[in-house]
Formats: C-alpha cells, sequence, structure tokens
C-alpha cells in the first residue's frame, strides 16, 4: 500500500498562485510532507512571506515574482530552480484571477478586462506546462495539476469559461506528456469557505450555493487539499486527463 505521507519527501513541486489561498495551502501541505516548495506569484512580499513562513516551520521553500502570463518570465525562474533541485517533480498551475465580476454578462466586462482574464487563467496554463515540461521528463512520477474550477460546469459567465478551458487543456495535455510518463490532472473545487470568499460573498450567497450542495457542509482548504495531494501522488499512478470535482455534490446538481 502506498502511504501519501512518504510520497513528497526530497520532491520539488513548482506551485503558481502561492502567495495565498489555495496556492499557499498546497505549499505548506507539500512543504510538511518533506517537498521543497517553490512557490511564485505576482504579489512578490507576499509571496516571500509565504515561504518564510514555511521555512521557519521547518519546511523547505523558496519563493520567486512571477506573472504566468509572461512567457520571458518563466525562464530565470526555471533555471535557478533546475541549477538547485535538477528539475520539478510536480506543478501545480493554480494562479487565477477570479472575482464575482468575472461572472457577470460579458457584455458588462471590458475587451481588457477578459484579455488579461483569458491571459492568466488559461493562457498562464498553457505557458507554464510548456516551460516547465523539459524539467519534468526523466523524473519517475512527474505531473501536473491544474486547477479548475465547479465554475467549469455550469457556465458561469467569463470566469467559468476560462475554468472550461482549462478542463479542456487538462485532457490535451495529458493525451501529450502521456508517452513522457507525465500524468495531467485537474481539480475543481466547489465553494469552500475561506477568509476571501467571506470577504466577497454574503451570507445569504454563501447559503444559495450551498442550497445546491448534495451534502449538507460547509468545505474548507483542508478538503481541496486532500485531493491535491491524493492526485499528486503514486496513488493517482493510473489517473490523468481527469477532473477531480470537490463541490459536495454542487457541481452535478445544476
Amino acid at each position: 500500500m502506498v502511504d501519501v505521507a512518504t510520497q513528497f519527501e526530497g520532491r520539488v513541486a513548482l506551485i503558481t498562485g502561492g502567495a495565498r489561498g489555495l496556492g499557499r495551502a498546497f505549499g505548506r501541505a507539500l512543504a510538511d510532507l518533506g517537498a521543497h516548495a517553490v512557490l511564485t506569484d505576482v504579489d512578490e512580499a507576499a509571496v516571500d512571506k509565504a515561504a518564510r513562513e514555511i521555512t521557519e516551520a521547518g519546511g523547505q521553500a523558496s519563493a520567486y515574482r512571477l506573472d504566468v502570463a509572461d512567457e520571458a518570465a518563466w525562464d530565470p525562474v526555471l533555471t535557478d530552480v533546475a541549477a538547485v533541485d535538477g528539475g520539478v517533480d510536480i506543478l501545480i498551475n493554480n494562479a487565477g484571477l477570479h472575482s464575482l465580476e468575472y461572472g457577470t454578462a460579458w457584455a458588462k466586462l471590458p475587451v481588457s478586462k477578459l484579455r488579461r482574464l483569458f491571459d492568466v487563467n488559461v493562457m498562464g496554463v498553457m505557458i507554464g506546462t510548456l516551460a516547465v515540461r523539459p524539467h519534468m521528463q526523466g523524473r519517475p512520477g512527474a505531473n501536473v495539476l491544474n486547477i479548475s474550477s465547479s465554475a467549469a460546469f455550469n457556465g458561469m459567465g467569463a470566469y467559468g469559461a476560462t475554468k472550461a478551458a482549462v478542463r479542456g487543456l487538462t485532457l490535451a495535455w495529458a493525451r501529450e506528456l502521456g508517452p513522457e510518463g507525465i500524468r495531467v490532472n485537474a481539480l475543481a473545487p466547489g465553494l469552500h469557505v475561506t477568509d476571501t470568499i467571506r470577504q466577497e460573498f454574503t451570507p445569504q450567497m454563501i447559503e444559495g450555493h450551498r442550497h445546491h450542495q448534495f451534502l449538507d457542509l460547509e468545505g474548507n482548504e483542508q478538503d481541496i487539499v486532500d485531493a491535491m495531494l491524493y492526485l499528486c501522488s503514486a496513488k493517482a499512478r493510473f489517473v490523468t486527463g481527469e477532473t477531480m470535482r470537490v463541490t459536495a455534490g454542487y457541481a452535478s446538481s445544476l
């Protein structure tokens, strides 16, 4: 039997959007299990702080400023990671733009905002996977995890469209990278009530969302972290091209 707790010792995990939220939680969890968490984010001060919190707790972490949509910005980051660690075992494409505004009617959003949304949420996944691919080749168990959303299943405006595109990229990349032994999967979280969500959503909105779940439960970050640990471990060795919904049934109920 494979023990997830021993799966990540000495592994190198590059996590985009690692300064806060799920990205920071992913980094902490992987570092707690012995991985080197390479955190990247456009917010340099915040990602430095996230990495420092890991190292102060006894884990291994490093931080880099990175705009995932900027192709040239990946090169110095990966050159440094390769020099220190030799390559990358796990890529988590977590960086993304999201707000209630992006779930409104398309006509209410200027094209400049739509372009930036798709650049980060879709092209950021494509560019990141292209950039990291050569640094994963030949590393047993290498895998990519993309962060989609339950919004990918319900047509929720421009944001939902970008996350549906991430589902498509996941399947296409799984087909292309399979012969290289690299797995590619995605997670589609539902509404997991964090401090950020409480700031963006009214209690009525949270309750309305929960009404559409099959399970009358409040989701939290740990639900997504646990799913991430499974998909990034050898327990999921036969799983690729899949999008795992972690929604208490929400995505299936619409």
